[in-house]
């Protein structure tokens, strides 16, 4: 069911750190997160007495996923103050991994069914082709999918906010959004914006406003395009309004934390923002669901909060190189393990009432191949298509940026 990364310097300011050392525990965090996710779809089917409930695995992975996506993404733009190279990177860093488990999953299909919420027409192509899902209400065809629609909706939003020189209120932004998510849990029960046509003309926007913003030419009329594209399909288009905005509150409050650190900007708007977040779904219509209780939701959003800190107090220390490997692969873990989860079930069968030494046996035995392949995705997919990347936005002598 739930199922990923810094805005500190503008443009024309020296690199930070970022841009000279790989942050290991933010690497860390991303292992963690990656790791949660796992254990969110693994133990319902192969440890059932051992799931937690007490909090969500899924919701505390994901929303550090995002944290660390607010903190850490955005700096990249404002660094280099480089639209273009901006999007070539993330091109090359989220889609040639995405594209290969969408041809695993379509290529499973005819043993493991590809699932109801795919829609079978156009629409699921344009929706997959933007990644913006979730907010067209179109299933994935893999079940994490969905989160990376709020990981492309953030990416409109910076893009938008750096063109016209925003940029820099992100705990204004943290705070806003809170407040949005709030009301639209007391107002909105679902998604309003709804129809095949809103995968097509979001499609199109997408593609000419990127046109727009990466050429030069309109820029500015692009990224207000993009922008608005943004919030209105994050507010009026996400499958559960209140939880699609509450995700920009946090990735926002990520960045709020980096330009606290940088000391550009302050903490209390980061404080301000987790209490909007925690009271969210206190009135919505999905206040049923067991992971938003506010007793499991609110101690949820505190281990997320203690985990990030913890992970901020060590930095310039040692990590445990696990817990960055689990990181430089998190990707991959995010994105294969969902389906090698249905493709093992489909050889093991049910094992939910299975003996717990035999349950702990397959469950180590799922983790062992996940870990595997997530490792081979990364080596011969995801760090291949990063190096190509790289090549494309090399600068050219005598280039400036754009």
């Amino acid at each position: 069911m739930l199922g990923r990364v810094s805005i500190a310097a503008t443009a024309h300011q020296s690199p930070t750190p970022l841009s000279t050392t790989r942050l290991a525990w933010l690497d860390a965090l991303r292992g963690i997160g990656a790791m949660a996710v796992v254990a969110e779809h693994l133990m319902p089917w192969l440890l059932p007495s051992l799931r937690p409930y007490w909090f969500s695995l899924g919701a505390f992975g994901i929303l550090l996923f995002f944290l660390v996506s607010g903190y850490i993404i955005p700096t990249s733009l404002e660094r280099h103050g480089d639209v273009r190279k901006f999007w070539i990177s993330r091109a090359f860093r989220l889609y040639p991994l995405y594209l290969a488990v969408i041809v695993l999953v379509v290529g499973m299909a005819w043993w493991v069914p590809v699932r109801e919420q795919v829609q079978r027409d156009g629409s699921a192509v344009a929706a997959h082709a933007t990644m913006l899902l979730d907010v067209v209400s179109v299933g994935g065809l893999a079940d994490t999918m969905w989160t990376l629609s709020y990981e492309m909706v953030f990416y409109l939003l910076v893009t938008a906010l750096f063109v016209t020189g925003q940029h820099m209120r992100s705990g204004l932004l943290a705070m806003l959004f809170g407040a949005v998510a709030v009301i639209a849990g007391l107002v909105l029960s679902r998604a309003v914006l709804v129809g095949e046509w809103l995968s097509y003309v979001s499609a199109a926007v997408f593609v000419a406003g990127l046109a727009c913003v990466i050429s030069g030419r309109f820029r500015t009329a692009g990224a207000y395009a993009l922008g608005l594209l943004a919030v209105t399909l994050v507010v009026l288009g996400s499958r559960v309004p209140w939880l699609g905005v509450a995700v920009l509150a946090a990735m926002f409050a990520g960045t709020a934390i980096h330009r606290w650190e940088r000391g550009t900007g302050p903490l209390w708007p980061v404080a301000v923002t987790a209490a909007l977040i925690a009271v969210a779904p206190v009135w919505a219509p999905q206040a049923g669901w067991w992971w938003v209780q506010p007793d499991v939701w609110i101690t949820t959003i505190a281990l997320v909060a203690v985990t990030f800190a913890g992970g901020m107090a060590m930095r310039g220390r040692r990590v445990p190189r696990v817990l960055t490997w689990l990181g430089l692969i998190s990707y991959s873990l995010y994105l294969v393990h969902h389906p090698l989860l249905k493709f093992f079930g489909q050889v093991t069968g049910d094992l939910r009432e299975s003996p717990l030494p035999v349950q702990l046996s397959m469950a180590a035995v799922a983790v062992t191949l996940i870990l595997l392949a997530s490792a081979l995705t990364y080596r011969f997919i995801e760090k291949p298509a990063q190096n190509w990347g790289r090549r494309f936005t090399r600068p050219q002598p005598g280039a400036t940026p754009s």
